[in-house]
């Protein structure tokens, strides 16, 4: 298949230049922010009837992500994708506009962000990490169609006939677009697992249970689709074999996943 003609620069400005990429991630915590206050107006879904904070300050926290999400992100990228390169040059850490973002380092990011207002607002930490859970497949999904319409992370050479010819590529063979592939598994497929638990299961009133189920879902998910896309090529296959880093820093997210499952499962049935 032929890439489509998306031109990954929405619109421009003068000398400002604006992205889909960039759009992928307002948007993705704008209608994130948005889902969240709905999801804590219905105190119905909480446990005692007690979100983790009022649904108005999802707003303020939205600032707070932005923060958590590209600090974390860019760290993670920096320390676990490309050090020599940033020891070498310290201050192209800060050149953002060069890309070069870690979904797991922001992830710890926003975690880290979403204890503190939490926190601060006096709620219980383990509820709003499974806000996070509930609102963050939406801004996974947005990114991985904007990874796609960047032509950036796409997969190995394959011949199924959805295979993808990405003017990125410098081969130009037909490849996974496995960026897709990771918008419908980590973004579609987990957010309508994650809403039948919450407004079926009543997942929201055992704290860290959509939290772990997330973990979970995006970890497997994951792991999965990078048997298909290829590795960075500044790294490229760990211990020579088949293990990526991606796959690498998603086993602890598994990991975390499962227990806090376990935890969440074992204190409602001690409750």
């Amino acid at each position: 298949m032929p890439f489509p003609a998306i031109d990954p620069v929405a619109f421009a400005i003068g000398p400002i230049v604006v992205r889909w990429y960039a759009l992928a991630y307002l948007l993705g915590v704008v209608l994130g922010a948005a889902y969240g206050q709905a999801l804590l107006k219905r105190h119905g879904l909480w446990r005692d009837n007690r979100p983790p904070f009022e649904p108005g300050a999802i707003w303020d926290f939205a600032f707070w992500a932005i923060i958590g999400i590209v600090v974390g992100g860019r760290l993670g990228y920096v320390l676990f994708y490309n050090l020599p390169v940033y020891v070498a040059n310290p201050m192209g850490v800060f050149a953002l506009w060069d890309g070069g973002m870690s979904f797991h380092g922001g992830l710890a990011g926003i975690m880290l962000a979403m204890a503190l207002f939490t926190r601060f607002k006096g709620g219980n930490i383990l509820s709003g990490f499974d806000l996070l859970g509930a609102i963050g497949t939406i801004g996974l999904f947005l990114g991985r169609i904007a990874n796609f319409i960047n032509g950036e992370l796409f997969g190995a050479p394959t011949d199924l006939p959805w295979g993808v010819v990405f003017p990125t590529d410098p081969l130009q063979l037909s490849r996974h677009p496995s960026q897709l592939y990771e918008a419908v598994l980590e973004g579609i497929l987990v957010f309508i697992v994650i809403r039948i638990l919450t407004h079926r299961l009543d997942a929201l009133r055992k704290p860290g249970l959509v939290a772990g189920v997330f973990g979970i879902g995006y970890a497997v998910g994951r792991i999965f689709v990078e048997f298909f896309r290829l590795p960075d090529e500044q790294i490229g296959y760990l211990f020579g074999g088949w293990l990526t880093m991606g796959m690498a820093l998603s086993l602890p997210v598994l990991a975390g996943g499962i227990g806090l499952v376990a935890y969440a499962l074992t204190r409602n049935r001690r409750a």
